[in-house]
């Protein structure tokens, strides 16, 4: 019901984000080491141990209590005081514990997310529960000051500040990924509070399996494991911007670049992603390490391309989308070789998923592209489809998956889903721990998250162009109800009911959704890409994206020299893998690493 004022102080405090933390931050790591950082990140843990332990306690939960009970001991005399955790070190795990989780324990149920300035994420009950943990802080007893005349009482001397030293310490460490999580996903505020709710919603998960498992699905669902493995490689990068002759409007994009003359890899990233996507920046810290310029640009499908960049109202058809993106990246490259001249050597356009896409059809299209538009030397398709409506009647079905259950134990069953996704949430990002979902639970996150894709791809073009399909307002700060209304789209409801209906009202007239597919099947371009000497092309056996004809398709026309097939991974779900990345680095072979070229 706070939707508004939440989405207020959720601005306020990236701006605060954006603004104050992080370039304060950067000051403060180069003057403060890491392994001081980590210190006094360790001292102010062991110091609020008393409310960890009252928490414990009051929950009855007596092994954590004894487990930071321990901790407590052998970091405050081995450890000296807490500066180092030795209980870590000695195989004694970490056991939060707050007054939030204990009054949900004690059965207080949230009425309302709440969105603190500075704090963050929050509900009424854990509001209340941080006042609490606040007054359990015992730096707030340990002032060697006295109220006196004329000093408020409020103030308790220098050791409360130690407090706020702690917590700025913490967040300067984890200021970059916040801030490019926050530029990355469309809608940020609405993915920390569905996040926080099932997080803090101090209910147990239950772990078990009860039916089959599906590979292909869970081996997808390992593609949240590709992301970058510097902390600092997104910190390196620059950020520029590029006027679209199309939109009258500027497109951003981000590269790094060798400090030699080397070639450039341009990289477009997967259905809806954003250039500072974990995948977009996992694929331009790989290419980057072995000798490789990067420029990341979002997809077309994205709310920053839609708006920057599209002439369209909204994408969907495979030529317009494909002459958009060719547009951007043309002017992407002349300003590039413009700002950086005698460093930028023979350029390659590497897509994954609906980039891989787009990435063969301008390759298939390249000789009747018209006007100076950039060609490139190579083009590598990763997990692509073949044919986009077939896709996403693939993803339609992943969504679908749920109504397998039984109508009485669906909502609970779904419930129970993403309280085990909660409860995984503390496992590494790299953890190989083999995950508690059947076939269903597997296939239906898979589905949800595409779905949660597409609501911000409609919620954006209609807000670009209404054509007059949904019932509630594009308010922007207050967007549950449409949100709620867009969730009811299926795939084939958004080329049915938006991407026909605008083209057959802008030039043309003929268009239906055979003539959508027909023009978003690569098959249609055969001609182009049939043995085409700058293809490569990744792909995995199980990806349930590719029907058994599609995975024949691209035997026949893509020469075995170009093209690696592998038997598992679903759809990108095996780019972690050394071998596939040694795949990907193979493609980008023979465009040089020294040889400048003027474009």
């Amino acid at each position: 019901p706070l939707e508004p004022l939440n989405r207020v102080v959720w601005e306020f405090n990236k701006g605060l984000m954006i603004g104050v933390i992080q370039p304060t931050s950067r000051v403060y790591r180069y003057v403060v080491v890491a392994p001081v950082r980590r210190s006094i990140s360790n001292f102010g843990r062991n110091l609020t141990f008393p409310g960890r332990l009252i928490n414990h306690s009051l929950q009855g939960r007596w092994l954590g209590a004894r487990d930071e009970s321990y901790r407590f001991l052998c970091n405050t005399t081995a450890g000296v005081g807490g500066i180092w955790d030795v209980a870590t070190c000695w195989g004694i795990p970490k056991s939060d514990a707050d007054f939030g989780q204990t009054f949900g324990r004690w059965g207080w149920t949230p009425d309302f997310f709440l969105m603190l300035p500075v704090f963050g994420p929050s509900s009424d009950r854990d509001a209340v529960g941080l006042a609490a943990d606040t007054a359990a802080n015992p730096l707030l007893y340990l002032s060697p000051y006295k109220p006196q005349a004329g000093r408020p009482l409020s103030y308790l001397g220098p050791y409360t500040y130690f407090s706020y030293v702690v917590a700025y310490n913490g967040l300067a460490d984890s200021v970059n990924e916040s801030v490019r999580f926050s530029r990355a996903e469309p809608d940020p505020y609405s993915e920390i509070q569905r996040a926080w709710t099932f997080l803090r919603s101090n209910r147990a998960a239950d772990l078990s399996v009860a039916g089959a498992r599906d590979e292909a699905s869970l081996e997808t669902i390992d593609s949240i494991y590709f992301t970058h493995q510097d902390p600092e490689f997104p910190v390196r990068s620059r950020n520029r911007s590029v006027a679209i002759p199309t939109t009258g409007r500027r497109l951003t994009y981000t590269y790094w670049l060798q400090h030699g003359a080397a070639p450039l890899v341009f990289i477009t990233p997967g259905l809806g992603a954003h250039r500072l996507s974990p995948a977009s920046l996992a694929l331009a810290e790989l290419v980057f390490k072995h000798g490789y310029s990067a420029v990341c640009v979002s997809s077309v499908f994205s709310s920053e391309f839609m708006e920057q960049a599209s002439a369209a109202g909204l994408p969907g058809m495979l030529t317009v989308d494909g002459h958009e993106l060719q547009v951007a990246l043309t002017e992407v490259d002349r300003r590039l070789r413009a700002d950086h001249p005698g460093r930028l050597g023979r350029a390659a356009l590497m897509g994954c998923s609906m980039g891989g896409f787009h990435s063969l059809f301008l390759a298939a299209s390249e000789e009747a592209s018209s006007g100076p538009l950039i060609r490139f030397d190579r083009y590598v398709a990763i997990s692509s489809p073949v044919r986009l409506l077939q896709a996403a009647e693939a993803l339609d079905a992943c969504y679908r998956a749920p109504l397998n259950w039984p109508v009485a134990d669906r909502a609970a069953r779904t419930d129970n889903l993403f309280l085990k996704v909660a409860a995984l949430e503390p496992l590494p990002r790299t953890s190989q721990t083999e995950l508690p979902f059947d076939a269903t639970e597997s296939r239906f996150l898979i589905g949800a998250a595409f779905r949660l894709v597409l609501r911000d791809i409609i919620f954006t073009s209609q807000q670009r162009h209404d054509q007059g399909q949904l019932q509630h307002s594009l308010f922007t700060l207050r967007r549950d109800p449409v949100y709620r209304e867009i969730l009811r789209f299926s795939y084939r409801d958004y080329f049915e009911r938006l991407v026909v209906p605008y083209y057959q009202r802008h030039g043309m007239p003929e268009a239906s959704r055979e003539s959508v597919g027909t023009a978003t099947d690569l098959r249609t371009y055969s001609d182009g890409l049939r043995d085409n000497p700058k293809i490569r092309v990744i792909v995995n056996q199980n990806d349930f994206l590719l029907s058994a004809e599609d995975l024949d398709w691209l035997r026949a026309t893509v020469s075995p020299a170009r093209f690696k097939l592998f038997p598992h991974g679903g759809h990108m779900g095996n780019l972690s893998m050394p071998e596939v990345q040694t795949a990907i680095l193979k493609s980008l072979e023979g465009l040089g690493s020294t040889s400048a070229v003027t474009r």
